[in-house]
């Protein structure tokens, strides 16, 4: 079972979705802006991925730069302003027992089936 940190308006979202289905991936949907993760959660994907915060930010959104955040904002803060703030998380996101992966692009997803 792959849970799918989704944004149904996100067009990679879509695709990396229908690219896993396609593969006969099991997914179940978290549509994450409703359903935020915690900071933990968080964590938790930032180790399955091995990347550091700033890596899972989208440093382009507007609410990025309304909160005053930047690229050498402490970590812990910007865990927490992605909890608080889950535009922030970039996506697709998929995780999938100890490893995670963001579809950037989609295809990046299909290693963890």
């Amino acid at each position: 079972m792959i849970e799918y940190w989704h944004n149904p308006r996100c067009s990679k979202s879509r695709a990396g979705l229908a690219l896993l289905q396609d593969n006969g991936a099991q997914v179940e949907i978290r549509k994450y802006l409703e359903d935020a993760p915690s900071a933990d959660e968080i964590r938790a994907v930032l180790t399955r991925l091995g990347i550091p915060p700033i890596a899972l930010v989208r440093t382009g959104e507007k609410r990025f730069k309304e909160l005053g955040l930047t690229k050498t904002t402490p970590v812990d803060a910007l865990i927490v302003a992605m909890a608080e703030n889950p535009i922030l998380i970039e996506r697709p996101l998929a995780i999938a027992g100890d490893k995670a992966a963001v579809g950037r692009p989609p295809e990046d997803l299909l290693g963890l089936l």
